[in-house]
This record gives C-alpha cells, sequence and structure tokens, in this order.
C-alpha cells in the first residue's frame, strides 16, 4: 500500500487544520520572550533619550562654569550703522568716538582701448611677452603672455595667476574693449598705478589709459580723536582686543562704541540651564510615569538609574555652595520647585548681574572647575555620562545584554517547537496510514460479505 503524502487523505479527518491549531499553541510560549525583548528595547531607546537629555544639560552647565563667560566683553555700536564690532578676550571696557572719514577700497586701472576684442594684440613671434603691473607701494607684477594672445586670453591669463594681484575684466566703452585691472585686496600699497605690455603685435598700440586710474585708499578714521589709518576694512586692534568692521562706501560717518561686561551672555547661559533641566525633567517625568497599565506607563518606571541620577542632581542644586556671598540659588533668583523643576526670576537675576557680578562668578564656577554649582553638577553629569563606566551606560549595556540573552532564548525556543511539530506530523502521519489500512480492510470485509450474502441469495 502506497505511504499518505497529505496528512487526513488516509483517514478523511482535518489532521492540517489540528496541526496548525497545535503549532498556534504551542507559539504562544514565545510571547513571554517577546514582550520581554521589547520591553528591554523600550528601555534601550529610552537609556538613549537619557543620555541626550543629560548631554544638554551637561553643555548648558559647562558654560556656567567657565570664569570667561563672566568676564566677557561685548562691544555695542550706537549712532548710525555700518559698522560692526567684536572682542577677544585681551580687551577692555572703555567708551570712544570713532570718526570714518571713509573705508578701504581696490584700486583699478583701464586700457586704452581696441576694435575687436578676439583680435591677436601679441605678436605671434613675440619673445617672452608680458604684461607688468606697478603697484602702489612701487612693487611690481609680471604676467606672462602667450604669443598671438587676444585681449580675452590676456584676461583669461590673468585671472588664472594667483599671485598677479589683480584681477581682469573686459569692458566696452561703445566703441573700443578695454582691459580693466583691479586690485584683489584693498588699501594704497595694494592699488594700480601702472601697467605695461611687451611684444605687441606690429600696428597694436596697447597700453595704460591714466584717466581711468582709481586710487586704492586705506581706510582713514579717529578714535577718540587720534588718527587710525588700515589698508582693509577690518580694523584690528586699533583697540586692543576689539575687531572693527567698516562696510565699504561709508564716509563721514560718526558712531559711538561702548565696550562692556556681556550681562546679557551671563542671562542666556543662566536661563539656558533653567530650560535645559526643566526639559530633562520633563523628559524623565514621562520615562518614569506610573499608570497602572503596563503599555502606557513610563519606559522606566521604577529604574534605579534615574533615581540615583536624580537623587543626585537635586543635592548638588539645594547643598550650600560656601566661599563666596552667594551660597544658595535663591540668592541668584532660581527656585526649586515642588514638582522638581526650576523657576527663574529674571529681575533678581538682574539685579545680581548688575550689582555682584564676581559673587556670581563665584557661585557657579567657583575658585576651580569643581567648586561651584555648576562644577558639581559638572560631576555628578560626568559620572552619569563617562562613555565606559557611567551610569547610564552600565544600565544601557545591561539591557543590550538581556536583549541578546532574550534572542537566544527565542532561537532555542523556537527550535523545541519545531521538534515538537515534527513529532505531532510523524504520529499524525502514523495515524492516517493506520486508518487508511484499516478502511481498505473494512472495505474489503464489506466486499466480502457482500459477495456471500448474494451466494446465499441465489442458492435459496
Amino acid at each position: 500500500m502506497a505511504s499518505i503524502t497529505s496528512l487526513g487523505v488516509g483517514s478523511g479527518l482535518d489532521l492540517t487544520g489540528l496541526l496548525n491549531q497545535l503549532r498556534a499553541a504551542e507559539r504562544q510560549k514565545l510571547q513571554p520572550i517577546t514582550q520581554q525583548k521589547n520591553q528591554e528595547q523600550a528601555k534601550i531607546s529610552a537609556y538613549g533619550r537619557l543620555k541626550s537629555g543629560l548631554s544638554e544639560l551637561q553643555d548648558a552647565i559647562g558654560k556656567l562654569n567657565s570664569s570667561s563667560l563672566y568676564e566677557g566683553l561685548k562691544a555695542s555700536v550706537k549712532g548710525g550703522e555700518g559698522m560692526t564690532a567684536t572682542t577677544s578676550a585681551e580687551a577692555s571696557p572703555g567708551s570712544y568716538k570713532v570718526v570714518i572719514n571713509n573705508t578701504a577700497q581696490a584700486g583699478s586701472l583701464a586700457s586704452t582701448g581696441i576694435t575687436d576684442r578676439d583680435m591677436p594684440v601679441i605678436a605671434a613671434d613675440a619673445t617672452d611677452p608680458k604684461l607688468t603691473v606697478t603697484f602702489g607701494d612701487s612693487s611690481t607684477k609680471e604676467i606672462d603672455l602667450t604669443q598671438g594672445a587676444s585681449l580675452e586670453e590676456i584676461r583669461d591669463a590673468v585671472n588664472a595667476d594667483a599671485e598677479a594681484g589683480v584681477n581682469a575684466s573686459i569692458v566696452f566703452d561703445g566703441t573700443n574693449h578695454r582691459l580693466v585691472l583691479s586690485s584683489r585686496e584693498t588699501g594704497a600699497d595694494a592699488g594700480i598705478t601702472n601697467m605695461a605690455f611687451s611684444g605687441l603685435a606690429t600696428g597694436v598700440t596697447l597700453g595704460e589709459d591714466q584717466g581711468t586710474l582709481q586710487d586704492g585708499l586705506d581706510a582713514s578714521l579717529t578714535i577718540n580723536g587720534i588718527d587710525i589709518t588700515s589698508s582693509t576694512n577690518t580694523v584690528k586692534d586699533a583697540i586692543q582686543g576689539v575687531t572693527l568692521e567698516l562696510d565699504p562706501g561709508l564716509e563721514n560717518e560718526t558712531l559711538s562704541l561702548v565696550v562692556a561686561k556681556d550681562n546679557e551672555a551671563i542671562r542666556e547661559a543662566i536661563q539656558s540651564f533653567v530650560d535645559t533641566f526643566n526639559k530633562l525633567k520633563s523628559t524623565l517625568g514621562r520615562m518614569t510615569q506610573v499608570t497602572g497599565d503596563a503599555a502606557t506607563a513610563g519606559e522606566l518606571v521604577g529604574d534605579r538609574t534615574i533615581r540615583t541620577i536624580e537623587t543626585r542632581l537635586s543635592r548638588n542644586l539645594t547643598d550650600i555652595v560656601s566661599g563666596g556671598d552667594l551660597t544658595r540659588m535663591s540668592q541668584v533668583g532660581i527656585s526649586l520647585k515642588a514638582d522638581g523643576r526650576l523657576e527663574l526670576d529674571s529681575t533678581k537675576l538682574a539685579n545680581v548681574i548688575a550689582d555682584n557680578p564676581q559673587a556670581l562668578a563665584d557661585f557657579f564656577a567657583g575658585a576651580d572647575e569643581k567648586s561651584g554649582m555648576a562644577g558639581r553638577l559638572a560631576g555628578t553629569l560626568e559620572l552619569a555620562l563617562d562613555s565606559k563606566d557611567g551610569m547610564v551606560q552600565r544600565a544601557l549595556s545591561g539591557s543590550e545584554e538581556r536583549v541578546k540573552g532574550l534572542e537566544e532564548r527565542f532561537e532555542r525556543m523556537e527550535q523545541s517547537i519545531e521538534r515538537t511539530m515534527e513529532r505531532y506530523r510523524k504520529q499524525f502521519g502514523q495515524l492516517d496510514n493506520m486508518m487508511a489500512r484499516m478502511n481498505s480492510v473494512g472495505s474489503y470485509l464489506t466486499q466480502q460479505l457482500d459477495m456471500l450474502n448474494a451466494q446465499m441469495i441465489r442458492r435459496k
């Protein structure tokens, strides 16, 4: 008798459907593993957001922990437009009257004209043809030209020479084409005073047109009555530690410049710290939210790492800072609310910045990078964020290891289920074959009984 190749064929039972139901029942064993893996993966994602939030707070605290924040100066320009100013660490407070007579400009000079800019102006047999440019400081630059070069080719040769000191263009005056040279830098020394060509073709009269000369100019200004000149419109260290940027074309403009403590930068740094801390608290609140429903609860409910970080940050904020006039956050204008968030009194902070900026620096930055409140907070965040042995990294690595273990367990369970299903399949196959044989025997006996019965009827 041939073997059964499809379950149920021999027995007439829905053995395939039954096998599928058994498979579904067996695979229910995988659900707890999948659920645990999803929970751990949600934790990994949450730890990533935690790390990002702590890093943002670390950056904000780093600014408060730098003494340069409280020593920084800001330059303010008033009385008009056309000049900006920036300061460096060498600047000192002061007030200045700045009179801009004129700004620096580049020089230019045009050649005499020719009717056809494509015609050769350099002789085809010229020996070492050149364009020689003389500058305001009496220096010269020779630019190599090619034999048979046209005005356009001379322009291209100038622009291709990185050391030429000038740029070239062609201007059509309505009758003739002219080569115009413009200084690449501003200032009198960089201005063009002469241009001369060698190797000109027979009949070509190409030279400079002094009537088109535009001198290069140095910027001219006075600062508190002192005459200042600059070859560029970036005037550095005329006032120590201050850089002035002049808009080209400015003339006869009087402006005032004040260099003073950058109180706005201090206020913004403290406001940024408060905002970033509150943002982190919101993130932690969502991660640890208890709802009574596992599907909607926070990913890190009851997490020891978060509890430890929050406890340490809270202690850093509320402990007294010794060694200065200001010892508590409330004296700065920062209060810790009942929900763990910070609140900033801008008026109180502004008064402290104006009246006692050194005490503010002592409170946040301290005598060294660890003694002020910002230093203490920075130390806590460093312990939390260390890439090798930080609290967050340890928690993250633990979840990653658990996910790996769950994946291996899932794979082993799947293999076990497949072995079980293979055993069921074999048993069902045996059952199917046995019932097929029984059905075959029953059919044979029925047939024999029918034949015997027919014979007995005929004999009667």
